[in-house]
């Protein structure tokens, strides 16, 4: 797999007026499962898995703007609420009725978002049921790389991002990897080959900001979101992410005592990619239950 390979797996579809990159996978009469991604990666992170979810699932994933083939216009907020309408819209578009969606990191923000407007009743996506993974939602309890923690900031931000190699990229991956000896360097160059672009480099600044918005809109998507929705809810956690870490799950289940909670054991922050089979195993074992 090279990210031309990849590219040719998918397809573009305009959404308001821009182009989103979207893989889908499986049979389109088989129940729906979309995935949104996380951050700063795309939707190369589940290469590994399609294979296997689709086998029982019609599988869509797409890169959201700002990511990997999608458009990266500079006349964009990359706000996660932004993100969720550009999700929502596009899966209107794909003529989505009913769905599970699973997300991952930055895309479990953008879920929060999609809930809290299931509460307040706009509904264009019947969903069945939703599975957060490894996602620093309860940016209380998040513990931030060093390069995350500069990237908030709005001056130093930017200067990171124009200075970063692909070096720098593996070097930040391959700490978030529990076994190393599963890490990819070229993987991971691909990862950086699709998403690190001169014209991604020029927005991921703007985008690096969404850690303020987790903690801006708490009350929308935590206390009034997720903690109290009628969307039944379902988490996956791999156990040694030094990011979102394990307590993050075991407080979701706290508040959410109807959730359905399995921990991946002896993995890191990138579960599909470090142990893709495991990972599916849970997933689909969850879409079950």
């Amino acid at each position: 797999m090279n990210a031309e390979n990849w590219k040719a797996k998918g397809k573009f579809v305009e959404v308001n007026g821009r182009n989103l990159f979207v893989v889908e996978e499986g049979d389109p009469n088989k129940p729906t499962l979309l995935i949104l991604h996380g951050y700063p990666s795309c939707s190369f992170d589940y290469y590994k898995v399609l294979p296997i979810l689709s086998k029982k699932y019609r599988v869509i994933v797409h890169d959201h703007f700002g990511f990997g083939f999608s458009d990266k216009p500079v006349e964009y907020s990359y706000s996660i609420i932004d993100q969720a309408d550009t999700a929502l819209s596009l899966w209107r578009k794909l003529g989505i009725k009913e769905a599970f969606i699973l997300a991952h990191d930055y895309g479990s923000s953008v879920l929060t978002e999609i809930v809290a407007k299931w509460n307040l009743g706009y509904r264009p996506v019947d969903i069945n049921a939703i599975i957060f993974g490894n996602g620093s939602i309860l940016i209380n309890r998040v513990k931030l790389l060093f390069a995350q923690k500069i990237l908030m900031n709005k001056k130093l931000g930017p200067i990171l991002t124009k200075l970063s190699t692909e070096s720098y990229f593996q070097y930040n991956l391959k700490k978030i990897f529990y076994d190393k000896s599963k890490y990819s360097k070229e993987e991971i160059r691909i990862l950086y080959e699709i998403g690190m672009t001169k014209e991604a480099k020029a927005v991921f600044p703007r985008i690096s900001l969404y850690n303020h918005e987790r903690k801006k809109f708490w009350n929308r998507w935590i206390t009034n979101g997720i903690y109290n929705t009628d969307i039944p809810i379902k988490i996956y956690w791999a156990d040694k992410d030094p990011i979102a870490v394990i307590d993050m799950a075991h407080e979701l289940k706290k508040n959410i005592p109807t959730a359905n909670l399995k921990i991946i054991k002896d993995v890191g922050h990138y579960p599909m990619l470090e142990a893709p089979v495991l990972w599916s195993e849970t997933v689909l074992g969850l879409l079950v239950e």
